[in-house]
């Protein structure tokens, strides 16, 4: 296992734990958002030196390894690394790590008392922390600690936590029985009973918020602030689950079963997405079609279908995430936004208005930005497989493009608002507007990167699978790559 030059990844976690825990002592919430928002530009700092890092010892051209921290006192307590760094994680670390910054950053003074800043760094640290282990058990466990923020949330809001607590609960409660029963029968073993591969498999299926387990997001959204649903949602802590827990040791016709009802939320939710009459519930559906597809790709277990899910993977949340915050934006100066009658709110905020389209349509895979290789690589692999599944991709994205395109005639045209107060967006706003904008653009304008990225990490995801298909360790595998031929 390489090692990085310094020890980001414990950097990030600790920061963002002695950050939530600065914030949460301070009193006054301008003061609290302030901290934070350092707070998060550190981590983020942290997060993206660990991604160079990780580069510079992996260069692309080799097979990549894992990587661990310089200094790791946690590894010397217990005799094996905790937070290690590979092809998937590392630039998935400081996607988590800009995603909240930029909730923060944007946060408008209406909204501050509202919003947690201390449980959100909190919730940052468990994030980073989960896309920093490889260890199964340390994996649940975080999972499990991360469902405790929103709830908190719920608590502090009154809102109802039934259907949250309900979810949440099954989901631990199959994520132990079946990890339990993989480690009895030995987690290296080449097939497993179905006591542990089910259980796994559905408790996935609850986090990703796959049909029939949705209606927590779709709740969660409603209850909470939009903020908090957006980091609950935009990270994909489920796929990332699915691929550290089940796509190594699930059979064929699990994959399968994923991939069905993968592909069967995502053109059910692009529907329900074209009919909502609100804007929380619309973005919602939307990004469960999204979110979806990026399993669908998991599914076909080939090179070009995972490469080009881990492709949609970043360019959902990048786009997803603007798309996101402009709604948050918007509903910051005029409440909740209803799609029922034409607002008329491009003559007070064009350039709102201009990132809605931009980050809608690059969530869609419009040619040019972020979204339109991995979308085209993931129908492209998954058609090899599975012909119906290119039909029914096309259908979800065609339905999504559609519904993105009504909101913003409903949320932008068809009227004259009139207001007594401006509307326009702030200096922090029109930071995240051009960041995200050229992200977009140069994630589609010049993709190379992107995708000899994520084809390492879909490589590596690929030989982890057959090591364990084969009978041998994973470690087995990973050294047999690098050894002279």
């Amino acid at each position: 296992m390489s090692e990085l030059h310094f020890p980001w990844l414990e950097a990030s976690v600790l920061i963002a734990l002695i950050g939530a825990i600065w914030v949460g002592r301070l009193k006054d919430q301008f003061v609290a958002s302030h901290y934070s928002l350092i707070f998060n530009s550190i981590v983020l700092f942290t997060t993206v030196g660990a991604w160079i890092d990780y580069e510079f010892i992996n260069p692309i051209g080799i097979p990549p390894q894992e990587a661990q921290d310089y200094w790791n006192p946690l590894t010397k307590m217990l005799g094996r690394p905790i937070f290690v760094i590979d092809s998937l994680s590392s630039p998935l670390l400081s996607l988590v790590a800009l995603l909240y910054f930029l909730v923060s950053l944007t946060t408008l003074r209406t909204k501050i008392r509202r919003f947690s800043f201390a449980w959100t760094l909190a919730s940052e640290a468990i994030v980073l922390a989960t896309f920093s282990c490889a260890e199964p058990w340390l994996i649940i466990g975080l999972l499990i600690v991360g469902t405790i923020p929103p709830y908190l949330e719920l608590r502090a809001r009154s809102q109802g936590t039934g259907v949250y607590v309900k979810h949440m609960a099954l989901f631990i409660v199959l994520l132990i029985v079946g990890q339990s029963f993989i480690d009895y029968e030995g987690r290296e073993s080449p097939v497993h009973s179905l006591w542990g591969i089910v259980p796994l498999l559905v408790a996935v299926l609850i986090r990703s918020g796959i049909s029939p387990f949705h209606c927590w997001l779709s709740d969660l959204f409603e209850r909470a602030t939009f903020g908090t649903a957006l980091l609950v949602a935009m990270p994909l802590v489920g796929a990332y689950a699915t691929i550290r827990l089940v796509l190594p040791i699930a059979p064929d016709w699990v994959l399968r079963t994923l991939g069905v009802l993968s592909l069967m939320t995502a053109v059910y939710a692009a529907g329900i997405a074209l009919v909502q009459t609100d804007a929380r519930r619309f973005f919602c559906y939307l990004f469960l079609s999204h979110s979806a597809l990026v399993l669908v790709g998991l599914e076909a277990v080939t090179p070009i279908s995972l490469t080009g899910a881990l492709c949609v993977w970043m360019a959902v949340s990048v786009s997803l995430g603007g798309f996101g915050l402009t709604l948050r934006a918007l509903e910051a100066r005029r409440g909740r936004l209803s799609l029922t009658n034409f607002q008329g709110l491009y003559d007070h905020t064009p350039a709102l208005a201009v990132l809605f389209m931009i980050t809608g349509l690059a969530s869609v895979g419009f040619p040019g930005t972020f979204g339109f290789v991995g979308t085209e690589m993931l129908v492209d692999g998954a058609v090899e497989v599975f012909p119906y599944v290119g039909v029914a991709v096309v259908i979800a994205s065609a339905l999504n493009g559609i519904a993105v395109v009504h909101a913003y005639f409903r949320l932008f045209t068809g009227t004259r608002h009139t207001s007594l107060v401006s509307l326009g967006i702030g200096k922090r706003e029109k930071f995240a507007v051009v960041s995200l904008t050229a992200l977009i653009f140069i994630g589609g304008l010049i993709p190379q990167y992107n995708v000899s990225s994520r084809h390492r990490a879909a490589d590596r995801i690929l030989r982890q699978r057959a090591a364990v298909a084969s009978g041998r360790s994973l470690g087995e595998e990973v050294e047999s790559t690098h050894a002279p031929h």
